[in-house]
């Protein structure tokens, strides 16, 4: 037997500039480490009550299922999903990187048919391919990303949305890298469900995905002719525990990780969504500028750019060595984390993730004198 351990195995500090998750606000933290309470207590539920208040700001929602998810992002995803299809039903989902391809795997294995729609790499979704699909599929849902993490593209919404809206279609939208960061109107764009991720704009650790579901979503839920695939994930369940009121037993939710999220949400709007969405924009900019001199330059076109994500394509003097082994570099020696291409993009772009903490000239500043460093 070993003796006991005077405190915790500690990990390395890193500065987190890879696509999540971001640095943690010692605000976030610290209230993580409140003392535990019940999940049913009510000192807790009220806190619970006030992140979904303020989660549903944050959607830009008057949506009433508006909640922490007790899972990461990907289970908000396939909670979108599962509950508003059923095995038969058509799905039109547009496909601009790894995530919009995530979306058709889930949709798929809730046995839906779906119509892929798919755009290079880099590129966002044509609205008007994406509305001849809908127009000629007649979909039960329309599904995309507002902000692809493997690309680094802020998605245009509306007229997709409208489209798929005017065919009678519910619209799911992937709200992952920019709740937070960018601003997300769900109710004024039309979208019927969304889902997020805690650990990148909002700077709090990972685990648990805020979700929103329209009145007109829930109704088609409550409608289905078969049993959600998922017990844990069926909406109808989850509204009885979330619900304001005579709660019923779902499961335990994570107390501390909801705490968490209730600072970050609070530090959000301290600051403000518009000053946070200016602070997210120019750190983006800062980086492109000061990365060009060395060779790197935006795949993705301006209009189209994501703050929050920003995908570099690469110089040869860092493919040419290898470019993960220059990332490697970077951590080990540096502290400093980025992130490499997924799918056809692996091994020619890094994903730089300036997020929520992490939105600061100071994280630019780092990471450019470590590759000044390391290139030199």
């Amino acid at each position: 037997m070993t003796a006991a351990s005077p405190g915790p195995d500690m990990l390395p500090r890193r500065l987190l500039l890879g696509p999540g998750p971001s640095n943690v606000s010692p605000r976030v933290l610290s209230a993580m480490g409140q003392p535990l309470v019940g999940h049913l207590d009510p000192a807790f539920l009220s806190r619970l009550d006030s992140v979904k208040s303020d989660l549903a700001d944050l959607f830009g929602t008057r949506n009433r299922f508006t909640l922490p998810l007790s899972a990461t992002g990907s289970a908000g995803m396939e909670a979108c999903l599962v509950n508003l299809l059923e095995p038969g039903d058509r799905v039109v989902v547009g496909v601009a990187g790894v995530f919009g391809g995530r979306m058709c795997e889930v949709a798929e294995r809730a046995g839906a048919v779906v119509t892929r729609v798919d755009t290079a790499f880099g590129t966002p979704l044509s609205p008007e391919a994406m509305s001849d699909a809908i127009r000629r599929v007649q979909p039960r849902v329309v599904a995309f990303v507002h902000a692809e993490t493997s690309t680094g593209v802020l998605q245009p919404v509306e007229e997709i949305a409208v489209a798929a809206r005017e065919s009678g279609a519910l619209v799911v939208l992937d709200c992952v890298t920019s709740l937070g960061g960018v601003a997300v109107e769900l109710d004024a764009w039309g979208i019927d469900a969304a889902y997020s991720g805690t650990q990148k704009c909002l700077s709090c650790p990972p685990g648990l995905s805020p979700v929103s579901f329209s009145e007109r979503a829930l109704e088609r839920v409550r409608a289905r002719e078969t049993k959600v695939q998922s017990w844990y994930l069926d909406v109808t369940l989850l509204d009885g525990y979330y619900r304001t009121g005579d709660r019923v037993y779902h499961h335990t939710a994570p107390i501390s990780a909801i705490l968490g999220l209730a600072e970050g949400l609070r530090i959000v709007g301290e600051e403000g969504l518009e000053a946070r969405s200016k602070r997210h924009r120019e750190a983006a900019s800062q980086l492109i500028a000061a990365l060009e001199p060395l060779g790197f330059e935006p795949l993705v076109d301006e209009a189209f750019r994501l703050p929050p994500l920003t995908t570099l394509r690469l110089p040869e003097t860092v493919t040419g060595p290898g470019e993960a082994a220059l990332r490697g570099r970077l951590l080990e020696k540096h502290g400093i984390e980025v992130g490499g291409g997924l799918g056809p993009l692996a091994g020619s772009i890094w994903r730089v993730g300036l997020m929520g903490e992490n939105a600061r000239p100071e994280s630019v500043e780092a990471l450019v004198a470590a590759l000044q460093s390391e290139l030199a």
